[in-house]
């Protein structure tokens, strides 16, 4: 007899997991055909549990789970391989990127495409191939896009279009005026190139007014919700102004 609600072969990365019960875990994933899912993977937390040491984050799985509640069972998981483990800087980037994905992705909401940008990211701060901050800046802005709060960074509140050479004062949840009388002040060059995804190349003026404007859009989404992991990354972004 099959099990109800049962799903397989299911990309897949852990979010969080926590304790559950004696001898299970309850993890967050995050998935590409069904968004962020609850599972609890029984008895995960037996000494002898060789499940546990899959159950990492920033690893690429398969995964199934069977189940019709908000929290399913875990029953299969492989892992895909093809990463190397978070370290440093890109670790603590990469725990911050998972707690704005528990606190803005609604569970079984499904963003495909998202899944794809968090996947790519995670390629990039586990190869160190690129600088970390363009690839963060365009990950927050496609993660406010897929939960409902994008901005428009080419167009003042007037509709006009924005300057390169023009000082904005950026308001979340309004836009950017001229000026900079309200607001987080923010250069026409950084909103430009926000909006290009063109921060690869940029100064290091633009990439901290580029940290500075994610944040308040973010504070904004996240409705003063704090984040446990944005202090950390805050005081690595600071002393190296990437």
């Amino acid at each position: 007899m099959s099990q109800p609600g049962k799903v397989k072969g299911q990309q897949a990365f852990v979010l969080h997991a926590q304790p559950y019960k004696e001898t299970s875990l309850l993890v967050e994933m995050f998935t590409r055909e069904h968004g962020r899912v609850g599972l609890v993977a029984r008895g995960a937390r037996r000494p002898r549990a060789g499940i546990r040491a899959l159950l990492l984050p920033f690893s690429p799985l398969e995964v199934g789970w069977f189940g019709k509640s908000d929290i399913r069972t875990l029953s299969d998981i492989d892992w895909q391989g093809g990463l190397p483990q978070l370290a440093g800087t890109p670790l603590v980037t990469g725990f911050y990127v998972n707690e704005l994905i528990m606190k803005l992705v609604a569970r079984d909401d499904p963003h495909e495409g998202l899944f794809d940008d968090y996947r790519t990211l995670i390629a990039h701060l586990a190869r160190g191939s690129v600088a970390i901050a363009p690839v963060l800046r365009r990950f927050e802005l496609q993660l406010l896009a897929a939960t409902g709060y994008a901005p428009t960074l080419d167009r003042d509140l007037a509709g006009e279009p924005v300057r390169a050479d023009a000082v904005y004062g950026f308001v979340p949840g309004e836009g950017a005026r001229p000026g900079a009388e309200r607001g987080c002040e923010v250069s026409g060059q950084t909103l430009l190139a926000l909006d290009h995804g063109a921060l690869d190349q940029a100064s290091a003026a633009v990439l901290r007014e580029a940290r500075f404007l994610n944040r308040a859009l973010l504070t904004h989404a996240l409705a003063g919700t704090e984040l446990a992991s944005r202090a950390l990354l805050n005081e690595v972004a600071a002393l190296s102004d990437n």
